[in-house]
């Protein structure tokens, strides 16, 4: 099927496999992308890359991509001119592309020294498209599931109401969903263990509480409560994630960090600063 959208420049499609979720701080593995030109010509390119780092397995059991596959591949940084020079004078289309493939695009290209400059391209969002045509609201879900419409939408009793409603309905539905709330959380939202917050801001490295992103990018909050306690408190009251900032402030106002998760040990303290001075 011919892609029927008017074009005055090149648009790539394209799609990227990367160590985890984080958009802003996990690596590209690989990226595939499809040009088309005004007239219709279609260039296709697939980079296979070493992210530098390793790929947690709970990752690879994603997308099949292993430390050994990539180890003699390029990185990034090898392959950012050719990349660039695909993507030039190119919009951009995806799917989900503007909240994970294109901010993790922009990080790599950011690492080289270059700017992909997303901000100065269009976008084609498939994932926002699909959305908009086929709508993904509360009312819609209320339709779809409970056969009903949702008279009262936005009134917060009976759109708690009609949550409720639609989450029995899902469960009834699909009987290939999990049975558990700590299921069901992993499968909307998978998680990487040795993050300990959501986002990765803090991750732990050979048994140790890391920062994990930024200059102090593999520095243990242990030596940071020692050496350089402003940046602990400079990150506990910055714009960071609550619970990233919580386990910061722990630290800082008890002098405990949680154990790195294992079943049913996951808050036990592994590591206490005792009676080292402030």
């Amino acid at each position: 099927m011919k892609l029927t959208l008017k074009m005055d420049r090149p648009l790539v499609v394209f799609d990227i496999e990367s160590t985890g979720v984080n958009a802003r701080q996990d690596r590209i593995i690989e990226l595939a992308a499809i040009r088309i030109e005004p007239d219709g010509t279609e260039t296709e390119k697939c980079w296979l890359l070493n992210p530098g780092v390793p790929i947690p397995p709970e990752t690879t059991a994603i997308h099949g991509i292993t430390d050994e596959i990539v180890k003699g591949c390029p990185t990034f940084a090898d392959k950012a001119g050719e990349i660039e020079e695909f993507f030039a004078g190119c919009d951009i289309s995806g799917f989900n592309c503007d909240r994970f493939d294109v901010p993790c695009l922009e990080e790599e290209f950011a690492r080289t020294g270059r700017n992909f400059a997303s901000g100065d391209r269009r976008h084609v969002d498939v994932q926002r498209l699909y959305h908009k045509k086929e709508p993904r609201d509360l009312t819609a879900a209320v339709k779809f599931y409970c056969g009903r419409d949702h008279a009262d939408a936005h009134g917060a009793e009976a759109d708690a109401r009609a949550t409720l409603e639609v989450l029995k309905a899902q469960l009834a539905k699909y009987d290939d969903l999990p049975g558990t709330t700590a299921a069901m959380d992993e499968y909307l939202v998978p998680r990487d263990p040795l993050n300990a917050d959501r986002t990765g801001l803090l991750r732990w490295t050979n048994g140790e509480l890391c920062v994990n992103f930024g200059k102090k990018k593999g520095v243990p909050l242990a030596e940071l409560f020692v050496h350089e306690r402003n940046w602990l408190r400079w990150f506990a009251k910055g714009n960071f994630e609550t619970d990233a900032r919580m386990i910061v402030q722990d630290l800082l106002d008890h002098g405990v960090l949680p154990r790195q998760p294992v079943p049913q040990n996951k808050d036990e303290v592994l590591w206490s600063p005792g009676n080292e001075g402030k």
